[in-house]
């Protein structure tokens, strides 16, 4: 391989080359629907262990269905496994294959998971509350701040913004609906087979927790993520 070729394959790993834009598209599809499914399996008396299962089985048929006719072997499949959080239980609670946890009623969940093309990542997370009806009081309030904390961050990553300008905003939406951001939480850039890269978005700053100051730029992929609790 020539220099020239050398230069232009780095320059195809983000968002200036269409073939990664329709990778990222296509993971991006794939989770969206492993989503729903979750969702949809998240019922009393349900195992939280068959769920993460049956998320994780989604993923690895539905990324094994494409790519498969190309001249180069591409990898793809699971890139951070099925989650699902209840409660007091802030993420990442992926059970072992013989925990007996099941969910309850009015539990909260938070699902998390993520998949890849080729290296290319999409991630994706959720709350769900297994209730019928409408969702009241300090869940409602929670639920809120969370959703349009992240509406807020997803307009400020954009070029010539910086990482602690959503840090500051997210903790103002929080206090808006007297609820607080959850500290330790952090949002990373996303490069190919990268899930956690090194610009980083701090959820929350105080003097024990810090991050370095970064700028987004034009087509960087970052992984926003959200915690909000009552207390």
């Amino acid at each position: 391989m020539s220099s020239d070729d050398e230069v232009r394959e780095e320059k195809e790993l983000d968002l200036s080359s269409s073939d990664v834009v329709t990778k990222y598209k296509d993971a991006a599809d794939i989770i969206n629907n492993a989503l729903k499914l979750v969702v949809s399996l998240c019922k009393p008396k349900a195992k939280i262990v068959d769920i993460c299962e049956k998320g994780d089985s989604y993923i690895r048929e539905q990324t094994g269905n494409i790519y498969k006719n190309v001249k180069r072997k591409i990898e793809r499949g699971v890139a951070f496994p099925t989650c699902v959080s209840v409660n007091n239980t802030v993420c990442h609670f992926s059970p072992l294959a013989t925990d007996e946890a099941v969910l309850e009623e009015n539990d909260m969940v938070k699902i998390d998971m993520g998949c890849h093309i080729d290296g290319f990542i999409a991630v994706v997370a959720h709350t769900h509350v297994i209730h019928d009806g409408a969702v009241t009081g300090k869940a409602a309030d929670v639920l809120a701040a969370a959703n349009t904390a992240a509406e807020v961050a997803l307009r400020l990553v954009r070029p010539g913004k910086k990482n602690k300008d959503v840090t500051e905003a997210i903790q103002k939406v929080a206090a808006a609906y007297d609820c607080k951001i959850v500290e330790g939480v952090l949002s990373h850039q996303l490069k190919q087979f990268v899930i956690d890269g090194n610009k980083v978005v701090l959820s929350v700053s105080n003097a024990d927790t810090k991050v370095d100051d970064a700028e987004f730029e034009e087509n960087e992929v970052y992984a926003i993520d959200i915690v909000t609790s009552t207390g």
